[in-house]
């Protein structure tokens, strides 16, 4: 039977393989493809020689404490604070407000068209139901968004909201279970689900905070030894998770049984990781974070969907008794997403000072509430046993929420999925931004120029004949052409957009002169995540075509400028540097990332780059202002030279030092990787380079 299990697990991950490469081919979404996948398993293993494929089963154990703390920590590792920062009362309110007043709607309505059409179907059942299927799933959709160009502020949005709605849902879904367990006591029962569902939302993401930053310092610890932070960064995920529901075990206090979230308090620790820990590991490591997590969060996923197929060929409720139910309750559940949205962003746009949220971004958001993992997860959770006073059917309570649910699951996959391109394109979310558009006709420009090169290039090595080199050379002239002709008529203001272009290329190279700086250790993590921040600040601002920064210092005169440096004198960052080093270094850096830009700047004239930045007018303002800062970052140093000249001198000695042990040991690789030296010869030359005095 064991074996069977095994071939099973290794089947469907080869199964799941080939679906990815159907999609691939069909452009229907990947998950939507899984679960007709998962349905057609059934009827394949009634065949004896395939009969070991449904031999493994997805059990709430699995679900809980295995596939959903890597789903977590894979959708929330790569989320940025900041980015939750500048859309929390957005995020607030839909993850929050919104999945409640989606929850309670799908309870009183549900129960209300249900007894129209003569089911007598509890309130409680209906509560616990939508509880469950109001937690939206960002899998499919958001790189469906992201493949179809919807605006990064939405996908934010809606990436903030499914990643803290499977908190909330997760929360209120234990209260209603506890309700059916035990039953309604009137005012005591409400107020204490009330304080149990806060403590839930509160203490875990405390709890999530501690986790976080304790795992990050391990990290720091053993940065270095690549096998133990990896490692490390899978034990915060499911340790956080498994304490967290630990600790709602155990901790009673004045007799009121005390409850983490363990959703949320791995949602916050993996949000901690991603924007502090990060920064903690080896560069080879944090590069290669996101493929690891990538792929367990893929195995999990296709595993969950495909069995998610299997989970509803197996329902023992007959179908032709769950359809009806299953009809009712899409057509709530749609209306009920709607309902949410349109209140919580109406109130939103009322109330706050972030910026408002279009009227076509809420028809998206409505329409492109997938479900997925979190809703079967809750739904076997389920005891199978459950039941109420008043239920008198066939088939059991959990029987019922779940065909309800997946049917529920299908309409969203089926009909959602496959048609958020065509919302997006019929909304006009996918527009264009007048810099994406330009830098679209100049790429097409760019390419057709370098295919005319490669042409010539081809013709003189004899590799074509003359009249096919005339031919080549005449069909993508005349694309060229074109391309520049719509690019002039479909542009406003060329200039401007040319500049906005040259803008974001350059704040590009500055984002990756940084990384190579911080990776040679010559600034600490304080000073680089000040420099990441404003050149992140700085994209964004040219991407909205608003007014640069006029400085790079003018950032933390903003509160939130002063919240980030107060943040990183408390952070427990291993290098402390006085406030002349911090400032100086600060300086230094900022110099050595505007002289890159000033050097490339020269370089893009005698290069194939120019085709694209070819406005004179544009090119002359971006040099300008690169040797306007330039020029005042000098000056910067120098005050700063001039009051701390032994200091300056002592940094700059240790600097050099430092980087010229990174030479060294860069020299040595490069000769061991080119098989100059022998594995022997390296390890030798290594050890004496370690032990040489610095």
């Amino acid at each position: 039977m064991t074996l069977d299990v095994y071939l099973s697990v290794f089947t469907l991950m080869l199964f799941s393989l080939g679906i990815n490469i159907l999609s691939l081919k069909t452009r229907i979404p990947y998950t939507v493809l899984l679960v007709i996948g998962g349905s057609l398993l059934v009827p394949l293993s009634e065949i004896n020689a395939l009969s070991f494929v449904t031999s493994f089963q997805l059990t709430p154990e699995l679900l809980f404490f295995v596939f959903l703390p890597i789903l977590i920590f894979e959708s929330a590792y790569n989320i940025k604070s900041r980015n939750i920062k500048e859309n929390k009362f957005a995020i607030s309110m839909l993850a929050i407000v919104g999945l409640l007043i989606s929850t309670f709607f799908i309870g009183f309505a549900g129960r209300w068209a249900f007894q129209l059409m003569g089911f007598d179907i509890p309130l409680l059942v209906t509560l616990l139901f939508g509880a469950i299927i109001s937690a939206t799933d960002p899998v499919a959709v958001l790189s469906l968004f992201k493949e179809y160009g919807a605006p990064r502020r939405l996908t934010l949005i809606f990436e903030g909201e499914s990643l803290f709605n499977d908190g909330t849902a997760f929360a209120i879904f234990l209260v209603f279970l506890e309700i059916m367990l035990h039953g309604f006591h009137g005012t005591t029962t409400v107020l204490e689900g009330l304080f149990s569902f806060c403590t839930m939302i509160v203490g875990g993401g405390l709890f999530g905070l501690f986790m976080g930053f304790l795992f990050s310092k391990l990290i720091q610890w053993v940065k270095g030894h690549e096998h133990l932070e990896i490692t490390l960064t899978l034990l915060v995920a499911h340790f956080t998770f498994l304490l967290a529901e630990l600790i709602s075990e155990k901790l009673v206090i004045d007799g009121h049984h005390i409850q983490f979230s363990s959703i949320i308090a791995t949602l916050v620790s993996s949000i901690v990781m991603g924007n502090y820990g990060r920064y903690k590991m080896s560069v080879g490591v944090e590069e290669y974070m996101e493929k690891f997590w990538g792929y367990f969060a893929f195995l999990a996923n296709s595993l969950v969907f495909i069995l998610m197929g299997l989970l509803f060929t197996s329902l023992s409720i007959s179908i032709n008794v769950a359809i009806l139910p299953i009809l009712i309750m899409i057509l709530v559940v749609v209306i009920a997403r709607a309902v949410s949205i349109y209140c919580s962003i109406g109130v939103i746009n009322q109330i706050t000072s972030e910026e408002s949220i279009p009227l076509n971004w809420q028809h998206l958001l409505s329409w492109g509430s997938l479900r997925g993992a979190i809703a079967v997860i809750m739904v076997m959770l389920i005891p199978d046993d459950l039941s109420l006073p008043n239920w008198n059917y066939d088939f059991s309570i959990k029987e019922f929420i779940t065909a309800i649910t997946i049917g529920s699951i299908y309409f969203t996959l089926l009909v959602k999925a496959t048609t958020i391109g065509k919302v997006i394109r019929w909304l006009n979310i996918d527009t264009l931004l007048p810099h994406e558009q330009m830098s679209y006709f100049k790429s097409k420009a760019l390419i057709y120029q370098s295919l005319n090169a490669r042409s010539k290039e081809l013709f003189e090595n004899q590799n074509i004949s003359e009249l096919q080199y005339k031919t080549f050379t005449s069909e993508y002239q005349n694309l060229y052409q074109q391309v520049c002709k719509q690019c002039v008529d479909k542009t406003e203001d060329s200039s401007h957009v040319v500049e906005n272009m040259l803008r974001i290329y350059t704040l590009a190279l500055q984002k990756i002169e940084l990384k190579e700086i911080f990776r040679r250790d010559e600034i600490n993590e304080s000073i680089y995540k000040r420099n990441l921040l404003i050149l992140e600040t700085q994209t964004e601002r040219v991407e909205q075509d608003r007014p640069h920064l006029g400085s790079l210092n003018t950032y933390f005169n903003t509160w939130m400028g002063k919240c980030m440096q107060m943040f990183q004198r408390l952070s427990l960052s291993s290098t402390k540097l006085s406030e002349t080093q911090e400032h100086y270094l600060y300086y230094r850096t900022q110099y050595k990332l505007i002289n890159k830009v000033i050097d490339e700047l020269a370089l893009i004239k005698n290069s194939p780059l120019i085709e694209i930045f070819d406005d004179p007018k544009a090119f002359q303002n971006v040099e300008n202002i690169y040797q306007y800062l330039k020029d005042k970052t000098v000056q910067q140093m120098a005050n700063e030279i001039q009051s701390n000249k032994d200091i300056v001198d002592d940094m700059n000695e240790q600097s050099a030092k430092a980087l010229l042990g990174i030479s060294q040991m860069d020299t040595l690789k490069d000769l061991h990787e080119h098989e100059i030296i022998s594995s022997k010869l390296y390890l030798l030359l290594k050890k004496e380079m370690d032990h040489e005095p610095t």
